[in-house]
């Protein structure tokens, strides 16, 4: 027993067990703590989405234009989004591994673009500066595999929630690093650059052997404590959006700074009180399972079957002639939907060609429209301070996104068997509202645009991964997870750096003819022209791509229609079965005056029952 109990022998209490240390040790190696951990692992693996607001540092210190800073916002992306390494790194190695390489890439990366906008090292060319980026951004995605893999593994029910959760607070994290740094630094925003580089790898460092593959176990109210996760999360979510919109409009003072970021703190680690809530459930409950008289029973297996020999040379010369021509066979033949694909099978799919296509059309745009934010209120003429305002709260509404699509996405496909894909159609037509208003300059419609492109850049994650892991199952998930995400730096580099790059540099250059030398490489476009022709273009490519998934809508219409969760309740559901058969079974046998039970276990979980002789 883990706990003393009293005089009379009955169990300690829960705040007893509380003060125990090994019930510390307890929850630290729970599931509860694990999911707890990955909550802060992730809202620090979003720093690539705060791009815009030291963008400018970069630009200025370096004398970048506006296609250098593009190409240079395209590495980050491709960084933070071809995780292919990590995932295959995931696959032989345990999480703590990833964890690790993730840390150093992270602090290398971000630490030498620190040193070369504050001048501390020589000027760096543009590829050292692409290749630092790229890699510190590439940390995130091992930040990723290593901590929301592993957390839809243990938790493969409730995967849409866990997704959606943990990609918010990935939303958030923009904003968590917007209001520490000016607790910790004051508003320079070249030090937001140091805080990026230190605070996700010490995170990871801390939680490096927290995040662990689990046996799946079938809980109760599994998702009770997720939805108190959501209200906790809402509460730091509403508490950074009052402050954005604040620290926007009033001037506040370092140590006003610092209480922000205490209360801040506070909300990021409130999470952990449904932990220990939930680790005194799990312990009441199995105290009452060790207070249960059990009943004695003699469990004898059944004899393995009798099996014909067959002569060796026989079986050799059948398995040389069947074995090539076998494995190239199944290499490209698909398993059923929801089975677990091989990697190769999943990659050559039709289901996976489509969901790439559309994810590259609706997050290309998005993210190319999240980058370019600052360049576009300046274009159209916002205020300084407003256009500071709708960046921080792009964040927010990127949270938003993430938790809706994923929490909603499961309620809809659990009660009401709506598809995950159908529900990626509707984000990306959404999402041409917000393409539109941009395109056309709306006066003040810029805070509704970025609303709505917030949304639903955040809400297409969850949906995308949540779709691969039904889909292609889970066995091989951290190459496959990471293989979607390579999407969107193709699509930011198609839309944002060969597309809005070019144009709006060609648009400056139109404005600013008589400018020449080196001031000629540091143009700035004004006027609803700047973007219009891009966010045309982005409007029908992401148009195109919703059309393109309704063929994966069309497709998987009929898997979506059944229960693509039969198999997670059927295995967690075997070994509860066959028990309670084997209890009930003893109990008619007790009735009828058997002293000792012998139990039979057929192959599938069939029990049979006997008297003992004896």
């Amino acid at each position: 027993m883990v706990f003393a109990g009293g005089g009379n022998g009955d169990a300690a209490s829960p705040l007893r067990s509380f003060l125990n240390l090994r019930f510390a040790v307890r929850v630290v190696q729970g599931r509860w703590f694990m999911v707890f951990a990955s909550f802060l692992i992730m809202a620090a693996a979003g720093a690539t989405y705060i791009f815009s607001i030291y963008s400018k540092d970069i630009k200025s210190s370096l004398g970048y234009n506006q296609q250098t800073l593009n190409t240079l916002s395209f590495y980050k992306d491709l960084g933070a989004n071809v995780g292919i390494l990590s995932g295959l790194i995931n696959e032989i190695t345990p999480p703590w591994v990833v964890l690790a390489m993730g840390a150093a890439m992270n602090l290398f990366g971000y630490i030498m673009i620190y040193l070369a906008i504050t001048g501390r090292t020589a000027r760096p060319h543009v590829w050292q500066m692409c290749l630092y980026i790229c890699v510190g951004a590439n940390s995130q995605s091992f930040a990723n595999t290593g901590a929301l893999v592993t957390c839809v593994k243990n938790f493969p029910e409730s995967r849409g929630i866990v997704l959606g959760l943990l990609k918010g607070f990935v939303g958030l994290s923009g904003a968590i690093f917007t209001q520490l740094y000016l607790a910790i630094y004051g508003d320079d925003s070249k030090s937001l650059v140091l805080l990026i580089a230190w605070l996700p790898a010490a995170i990871s460092i801390v939680f490096v052997h927290t995040i662990r593959i689990m046996p799946y176990v079938r809980q109760p109210g599994e998702t009770k404590p997720f939805f108190c996760f959501l209200y906790v999360s809402i509460a730091l979510a509403t508490y950074l959006l009052v402050m954005i919109v604040v620290e926007n409009s009033v001037t506040f003072s370092h140590s006003e700074y610092s209480i922000s970021a205490a209360i801040l703190l506070f909300l990021l680690f409130l999470p952990l009180a449904v932990v220990i809530k939930e680790e005194i459930k799990i312990f009441r409950r199995k105290q009452q399972e060790i207070n249960t008289p059990p009943t004695a029973i003699t469990v004898v297996e059944e004899p393995p079957p009798v099996v014909a020999k067959v002569p060796e040379e026989v079986l050799s010369s059948e398995n040389s002639n069947s074995s090539k021509l076998s494995s190239v066979t199944n290499m490209f033949r698909a398993p059923a939907r929801g089975d677990d694909y091989s990697i190769l099978q999943a990659l050559v799919s039709v289901d996976m060609l489509v969901l790439f296509f559309a994810t590259i059309c609706g997050v290309g745009g998005t993210l190319t429209a999240i980058d370019n934010m600052g360049q576009i209120g300046q274009s159209l003429g916002y205020p300084t301070r407003s256009i500071s305002t709708f960046v921080s709260l792009i964040s927010i509404w990127n949270y938003a996104g993430r938790v809706t699509a994923g929490f909603a996405s499961e309620i809809f496909l659990s009660k009401y068997r709506f598809p995950r894909p159908l529900m990626l159609t509707i984000i990306l037509l959404l999402s041409c509202v917000g393409h539109l208003l941009i395109a056309f300059g709306v006066p003040k419609s810029l805070y509704l645009a970025s609303v709505l492109i917030g949304f639903c850049f955040g809400a297409q994650w969850p949906l995308l991964f949540a779709i691969i892991s039904e889909v292609f199952g889970l066995k091989y998930y951290s190459t496959l997870y990471n293989f979607g995400a390579v999407a969107s730096p193709i699509g930011s580099y198609i839309l944002n750096v060969r597309v809005t790059g070019h144009l709006y540099d060609r648009e400056a250059a139109k404005q600013n003819r008589g400018v020449v030398g080196k001031a000629r490489d540091d143009l700035t476009c004004m006027g609803v022209q700047c973007f219009k022709l891009s966010f045309l273009i982005i409007t029908a490519v992401t148009v195109l791509g919703a059309i393109v998934s309704l063929v994966l809508v069309w497709r998987t219409r009929k898997f979506y229609q059944g229960d693509i969760y039969a198999k997670f309740k059927d295995g967690a559901d075997a070994d509860a079965d066959a028990d309670a058969a084997a209890a009930e079974a003893a109990e008619e046998e007790t009735a009828s005056g058997g002293e000792v039970k012998m139990v039979k276990v057929g192959e599938r979980g069939a029990v049979e029952v006997g008297r003992s002789s004896g």
